[in-house]
């Protein structure tokens, strides 16, 4: 992403964790949604942020809201959750 295009905020997401809850390839993804498997692999790793409509149609991918599948604050591991002290 250029410098100038950057978002001023950083939208973390939960790509990754969802395609592999769903034995699911970055192409198999990608084809789902009508892009490049190189831009799911820019958005996982917060390389890229999507357009309004790719993340739609990502969230439509995995049959959940916006907000389960992205976020402005970082996900907390699983652990931390699950065990908490």
């Amino acid at each position: 992403m250029s410098p100038r295009k950057q978002a001023k905020k950083p939208i973390y997401n939960r790509i990754r964790v969802l395609r592999t809850e769903r034995d699911m390839s970055r192409a198999q993804l990608a084809e789902l949604v009508d892009v490049n498997p190189q831009t799911i692999g820019a958005i996982e790793r917060g390389d890229h942020s999507p357009s309004l409509d790719l993340a739609m149609s990502i969230c439509e991918a995995f049959e959940l809201p916006v907000e389960a599948v992205f976020s402005r604050t970082a996900p907390q591991p699983m652990s931390k959750e699950l065990y908490r002290t």
